[in-house]
């Protein structure tokens, strides 16, 4: 496979001439039918680029996977004002790919296959298909012919393809059962189209979420309350992933402790509304050491990147988050089992680590050493592309669960209105409190602009508007909140900005990021690297924040339908 890379690299710029001499339409003429009028679509091996911008041009979120990286800069040049992501990766391991967190509609392989060697072929498909959303589509061009250059070119026959369909639970068509000739005129070569398709998920997530939401045994809030913290780290944090299998998303377990202690603690410590079927039985992460020593803390000095730095703070909220882990093991991992059977549907590993001697931050490495938990992916990519209809009957059980042991175990009546209400997760103060005071300080010291129309802004006439709406993806990270005019956040409003207006706003974001948290670039960079999709751990770069934000707006543009400003 390198050498191929290497060959596309040495020949980009002849290559990207030949390829864009033919237009998509005639070499994909056979399948044009098929191609979806929105949605993501994943070209691997783009090449050129020339059929990511046709997608992109009908509609599509594009992410053009292109490893050689002479043709790939080459055809990014193309396609700066199109709504396509260039990524350099490559098959069949496409880890990149994966990271991201998305599923798509298309997946063109458009003249790859025959570079695949065949003992890679099946893993290739294993893995593609995993990145299909239900009724999604493969599309696989098979060249037939003679190699006169240096590349390795394999024979693709078309059966193999529907072996593996068939193993992997696809739809296997051939488009093209008798050859076609080749659109740039090489008499030796033809092609066939192969489409795979996932007619449906067949994961059985949705049933089994339902059976724990509605139906399982419950003597607590514990396993809707797991639940509600997973679908907020997988709608919140696509970054947080530590490794994915065929069969699991690996999270750092105290990320998921993390969340456990912002969902409990305004019920337990501020409306005092009970958490179970019998209070005198107590809470397992209740404990002297730990939550009892936070009580003065409200859930937003929980957040991922908060320092600690008084060692009295530090230890308490290590003692708590190691309480909660084990208690979130102990409880709803081992009574959250696949219906008539014993069988677990998470797995939660605790690890041994030393209590902090001084200073505690939340930071990736500290999360990640509370232990592993494991996630099925079929559960993962349900919380995550349908969080929008999975929460509110999620919030809607524990408010029963929580009116049904207040009934029980307590004088006062509460409503189911009250209850809701203190399940809400937003709380106004943390919204823009921080952001303002920063603003007002810059404002104060030289000045600062709008991120959406450039202008200059004045006390007190702004507003600090979430990128992403709050009231769609509710995120309150640094790189979220952006100075505005106050006209043009009321215009805004909780629409999604659209792809256009985000790349014409690319330096204005990044050079407000860079003016405001330069200082604070720890917090900002542990926010951002575990929000978004596609930053590793280590990544210091505001560029690559704002590529991954873009990204973040075509998943939520993808996953919620929203209209956009």
């Amino acid at each position: 496979m390198s050498e191929n890379i290497h060959f596309y690299t040495k020949n980009a710029e002849k290559l990207t001439a030949q390829y864009n001499s033919v237009s998509f339409e005639k070499v994909h003429q056979s399948w044009l039918s098929e191609v979806p009028d929105k949605g993501f679509a994943l070209d691997i091996g783009a090449g050129s680029g020339r059929d990511a911008r046709y997608l992109a041009a009908k509609g599509l979120t594009v992410f053009a996977v292109e490893p050689a990286t002479g043709i790939r800069e080459q055809a990014r040049q193309y396609t700066v004002d199109q709504n396509v992501h260039w990524i350099d990766d490559t098959l069949p391991s496409l880890d990149k790919v994966f990271n991201l967190q998305t599923k798509f509609d298309l997946i063109l392989l458009s003249a790859v296959w025959m570079h695949i060697a065949p003992s890679d072929r099946e893993r290739c498909i294993r893995k593609v298909s995993s990145l299909l959303k239900a009724s999604g589509k493969i599309v696989i061009s098979l060249r037939h012919g003679a190699c006169s250059d240096e590349r390795t070119m394999h024979p693709v026959p078309a059966d193999e393809l529907a072996a593996f369909a068939k193993k992997f639970g696809l739809a296997f068509r051939l488009i093209d059962e008798n050859k076609r000739r080749d659109e740039l005129g090489r008499s030796d070569v033809s092609w066939q189209t192969v489409i795979l398709t996932l007619p449906d998920d067949g994961s059985g997530a949705f049933p089994l979420l339902r059976n724990i939401i509605m139906n399982d045994n419950k003597s607590s809030t514990y396993k809707v309350a797991l639940l509600r913290t997973l679908l907020r780290i997988a709608e919140g944090h696509p970054g947080a992933v530590i490794e994915r299998t065929q069969e699991h998303v690996v999270l750092p377990l105290g990320l998921v402790a993390l969340y456990w202690v912002k969902l409990f603690k305004p019920l337990v410590d501020h409306f005092k509304i009970p958490q179970n079927s019998n209070t005198n039985r107590g809470l397992g992460f209740v404990e002297e050491g730990g939550w009892n020593a936070l009580a003065s803390f409200t859930a937003n000095d929980f957040y991922i990147g908060a320092m600690y730095l008084q060692p009295e703070s530090a230890q308490a909220v290590y003692q708590t988050l190691k309480d909660v882990a084990v208690t979130i093991r102990d409880m709803p991992v081992r009574y959250t089992t696949l219906p008539g059977t014993d069988k677990g549907v998470f797995l939660a590993e605790t690890q041994r680590i030393k209590k902090p001697a001084g200073s505690l931050v939340l930071d990736a490495d500290f999360l990640a050493s509370l232990g592993r938990f494991y996630v099925p992916v079929n559960i993962w990519d349900s919380l995550t592309r349908f969080s929008v209809w999975i929460e509110p009957s999620l919030v809607n059980e524990w408010a029963g669960l929580m009116q049904s042991y207040t009934k029980k175990n307590t004088a006062k009546s509460w409503s189911n209105v009250e209850l809701l209400n203190a399940l809400s997760w937003e709380d106004p103060k943390r919204t823009t409190t921080r952001v303002r005071e920063r603003i007002n300080q810059l404002i104060r010291a030289g000045g600062v602009n709008c991120c959406w129309s450039g202008k200059a802004l004045r006390l007190p006439s702004y507003a600090v508007d979430h990128a992403m709406p709050f009231a769609r993806w509710p995120n309150n990270d640094l790189w979220n909140l952006l100075p505005t005019q106050a006209a043009v956040n009321s215009s805004k409003s909780d629409k999604l900005p659209s792809s256009m207006r985000m790349m014409n706003s690319k330096s204005r974001i990044t050079e407000w990021w860079e003016q405001a948290w330069d200082e604070q670039a720890d917090e900002f960079f542990v926010q951002a690297n575990l929000s978004l999709p596609n930053l590793p751990a280590s990544n210091r770069s505001f560029a690559n924040v704002f590529e991954a934000m873009t990204i973040q707006r075509d998943r939520i543009k993808d996953f919620q339908q929203l209209v956009e400003w």
